[in-house]
């Protein structure tokens, strides 16, 4: 029996080298790799990467068989992606999803123009927080996943509780799988005693995915990710849960070690015991 229950299979992907880890790419794949044989390697999704990091892989990765699972982001928007593609197919890594950017100013329309094409991979679209948020929101069912930007290196770019709520709202009823990228450090809500930055908590945003598939309000989500106490939180996340997998699929973290200990300390993961 994995150590690392259903609920969480890979729920945490790993984005060591964006901020605030900022792991050199050398280290961040090394530690990927050796983490394989890990009693929680089953916790952990793919390495996530920038599409200008693809090119410095090579050096990277000797040819042993296994691929390198990747999820690339494209921050700028979808003009690179058929360049990444090519690149990584002459690579030995599993290219699984990309993740992009709307940027400011472009079109709606003139960006899916050019993901259209994009065939045989997940294509995670990141949802603007402008006035192109519901235009986007509508074109991704049947086709594309959401991303949700919770957090980032200044306060603004925590969306409240109610928004968030209502954009995993808004993708559970359309049946648009999503994942989240930044600010989710910890497992509860939380307020940052650094920065005072308030943070969402990834189980938090778990369970109100949950509750959200299974008919309650979005008043009900919100309640969930405004609340701190690790024994309530814990509690509803059970077994019962796993289904609300299909629609949060997963979230960047640079760091895969915090996430498992504070799971280990709300005793939802057993770690093994040592050995004498």
């Amino acid at each position: 029996m994995s150590a690392i229950p259903a609920v969480l299979a890979g729920l945490c992907d790993d984005a060591a080298v964006f901020p605030p880890g900022l792991a050199p790419l050398p280290d961040a794949v090394s530690a990927y790799r050796d983490r394989a044989g890990a009693w929680y390697a089953e916790l952990v999704g793919p390495l996530v990467l920038a599409a200008a990091a693809v090119p410095g892989l090579e050096p990277l990765l000797p040819d042993d068989g296994t691929p390198l699972p990747l999820s690339v982001t494209f921050p700028e928007g979808p003009a690179l992606v058929p360049d990444v593609r090519a690149a990584a197919a002459r690579l030995p890594v599993e290219l699984r999803s990309i993740e992009v950017a709307l940027p400011v100013g472009m079109a709606v329309d003139a960006f899916f123009a050019q993901l259209d094409d994009v065939t045989g991979l997940d294509v995670y679209v990141e949802v603007p927080r402008d006035d192109r948020r519901d235009a986007v929101l509508d074109r991704l069912p049947g086709r594309y996943r959401a991303k949700f930007r919770t957090g980032g290196v200044r306060a603004e770019l925590y969306p409240d509780e109610a928004e968030l709520a209502d954009g995993i709202a808004a993708v559970v009823a359309a049946g648009v799988p999503f994942k989240a990228t930044a600010g989710l450090h910890h497992a509860l809500r939380n307020t940052d005693p650094e920065t005072g930055f308030e943070q969402h908590g990834f189980l938090n945003v778990l369970v109100a995915t949950d509750l959200l598939r299974t008919g309650s309000s979005t008043k009900d989500a919100i309640e969930v990710l405004a609340e701190r106490d690790g024994a309530t939180v814990a509690g509803l996340v059970t077994e019962n849960v796993t289904g609300a997998r299909a629609a949060f699929t997963s979230f960047g973290t640079c760091s895969i070690t915090d996430p498992l200990t504070e799971l280990v300390g709300l005793g939802i993961v057993t770690a093994p015991e040592e050995s004498e």
